[in-house]
């Protein structure tokens, strides 16, 4: 069990699980290529600017619907390192209420073991993608609550 104050929603936690098998850093860069090949593809014309995450190296897209209180996330990127990090966070956040997307915090990726084995700018390349997530999460909750 993971020593956060706020538990992991039940799929992050598999996935985090998941990680913390592969002990060197090629295994989990495999795993995170399994993800990449996972996502499923993401329509062309949702690639718009409002979309784009800022601040990584890579292009990387993520939209988020609302649908019966649950947030739906798509996602890709140019990059299939990323497009891993990209689908493992989708896998991890997408049918969560905007409120359990609002509470997870990022700490998770130490636990995965993958920051000591992502290059900074991609580590927080990662950061950006989780903090976009839960920006929409945040816009959905406060649409709910208004």
């Amino acid at each position: 069990m993971s020593s956060m104050t706020t538990p992991l929603p039940p799929n992050l936690e598999r996935i985090v699980e998941r990680f913390k098998r592969r002990s060197n850093p090629k295994q989990r860069y495999e795993q995170l290529l399994w993800y990449a090949k996972k996502l499923p593809a993401m329509p062309e014309e949702d690639k718009i600017p409002e979309n784009k995450v800022n601040g990584c190296v890579s292009q990387v897209y993520i939209t988020a619907n609302l649908e019966n209180g649950k947030i739906r996330y798509q996602g890709d990127s140019d990059a299939q390192l990323v497009k891993g990090l990209v689908a493992l966070l989708i896998e991890g956040l997408d049918g969560l209420t905007p409120e359990e997307i609002i509470q997870v915090t990022p700490d998770f990726i130490e636990e995965t073991g993958l920051k000591v084995s992502l290059t900074p700018s991609r580590a927080n390349g990662f950061y950006n993608i989780f903090q976009m997530m839960k920006k929409k999460a945040l816009g959905f909750h406060l649409g709910m609550s208004a």
